[in-house]
């Protein structure tokens, strides 16, 4: 079966090392923008699509981010299925009738999420999984009639609305993703802080964290799903 085609909508303010993970973990064939960049897709001849993680908040008055909501909201009526990581988490959930706000903290380093119910993009993973966190945003509310499939102690982990689905972890990072980005917090965070999260990020975490990769492949295996169903309405 021909892969699925996605547009993968890359917020990250330096854009080689998200692509670089989310090539790695998609098998499809991915079309990328760099929507800080100004680069966005023509219309909506994909399968489905991915928006990433990224520094800015979604309330922030910058024109990519308007551009970017606007595309998502086109993209979610036309009924492409779609994959919201961290920053595009809480994008889906604005873009669609949730509420995101700061939460005067940050939640960062390999952390526990429960799923809350079953659903289809977590199928095959623990109930308790281990996953990196790094928000200082989250998502108050998900919008109305979304399910919300995953929790911890900060809050929404994972929510979905019709064809949409959204995780706040970042299941696509490897270890030198996540040393990269936790010395990025310095200044943001105390030394203390950054120390012990970079003494988090070893081996067996990560191991124990790439179980939330099979998330990938579920999604997958929905747009083809999608993609079989508008054959056959055809």
């Amino acid at each position: 079966m021909q892969q699925p085609t996605l547009a993968l909508l890359n917020a990250a303010h330096e854009a080689r090392d998200t692509r670089r993970n989310f090539r790695r973990e998609l098998d499809a064939d991915l079309e990328a923008f760099h929507c800080p960049s100004g680069e966005f897709p023509e219309g909506f001849r994909y399968d489905g699509f991915v928006v990433t993680g990224s520094r800015a908040s979604v309330y922030w008055d910058r024109e990519w981010i308007g551009r970017l909501k606007a595309w998502v909201g086109d993209a979610v009526e036309a009924g492409l299925p779609g994959l919201g990581v961290c920053f595009g988490h809480q994008l889906l959930a604005d873009v669609m009738g949730g509420r995101v706000e700061g939460m005067g903290e940050y939640e960062i380093g390999y952390r526990t999420v429960e799923q809350d119910g079953e659903n289809r993009l977590l199928e095959g993973i623990d109930e308790r999984m281990t996953v990196f966190t790094t928000h200082s945003d989250h998502v108050l509310e998900a919008p109305p009639g979304a399910t919300v499939f995953a929790r911890n102690d900060y809050g929404i982990h994972g929510f979905r609305s019709g064809h949409v689905f959204a995780v706040q972890f970042h299941p696509e990072y490897d270890m030198g993703t996540a040393e990269t980005v936790t010395k990025g917090k310095d200044g943001e965070l105390p030394p203390g802080r950054i120390d012990a999260v970079l003494e988090g990020i070893h081996a067996q975490n990560y191991e124990a964290a790439c179980e939330a990769k099979q998330l990938f492949d579920n999604f997958l295996a929905y747009v083809r799903d999608v993609r079989v169903e508008r054959v056959g309405a055809d």
